[in-house]
């Protein structure tokens, strides 16, 4: 670990190095190619389809730094960062939006990194920002973009769930959880709040008719 990440004794988290930095952007770029030659159903994926998958996953980032609000452990309300980032996954389907939320995951690692031993981190930013694309389920449904907005946003949380549970389950008596099932309901709850109240925010946003109707408009661009 130490040619790749540094301990900080701080917080007991690891920093990435130089070389640890390159290492996770050749990750990230890797995903990108293999994504853009597998998705498609086995065809390359068109410029477009790469174009619009690029300008989901910067939108996603970019809202991302607009925290509503920040929890000490992680995660944070933000600025429908989700929402962008399901947007391939709707558009294209779910292989295509898997791949763009991973790397979207990816990304998340290698600019704002918490990583406290191995595991955690494929949970935390591959296992649980890839579940985004689960969107492209119902990429071809009536109303296709909430369905799978919100199943994404379900995956999301399970794996984060997960993450809590496992990882960060001993803070659950900080908060006021004790007993057996403290670190259950910690996680639970803790997660819930900020994906549950940036979901709410966003099924809230996309049932304004001119905002389905823009999308619907963006789709059609997206894939014609």
């Amino acid at each position: 670990m130490s040619i790749f990440f540094i301990y900080s004794k701080a917080d007991g988290s690891y920093m990435p190095t130089m070389a640890g930095y390159v290492l996770l952007v050749a990750v990230l770029l890797a995903i990108l190619i293999i994504g853009a030659a597998l998705t498609g159903r086995g065809r390359k994926a068109s410029a477009k389809q790469i174009a619009f998958s690029s300008v989901a996953i910067a939108l996603g980032t970019v809202t991302s730094m607009i925290k509503i609000f920040e929890f000490p452990m992680g995660g944070s309300l933000t600025l429908f960062s989700m929402l962008f980032v399901t947007l391939v996954g709707y558009w294209y389907g779910t292989r295509a939006g898997i791949t763009a939320s991973v790397a979207y995951g990816i990304l998340q690692l290698v600019l704002w990194p918490y990583i406290i031993n191995p595991v955690q981190p494929i949970v935390d930013y591959v296992l649980a920002f890839g579940a985004l694309g689960l969107s492209g389920v119902f990429h071809n449904s009536k109303n296709g973009l909430v369905k799978g907005y919100i199943l994404a946003v379900i995956g999301r949380y399970f794996f984060a769930f997960l993450s809590g549970l496992i990882f960060f389950g001993s803070y659950a008596s900080d908060y006021g959880f004790t007993g057996f099932f403290g670190p259950v309901l910690y996680s639970l709850v803790y997660n819930g709040i900020y994906l549950g109240a940036e979901a709410g925010i966003t099924l809230v946003l996309l049932a304004i008719k001119p905002v389905r109707d823009a999308m619907t408009s963006v789709k059609k661009l997206a894939t014609e």
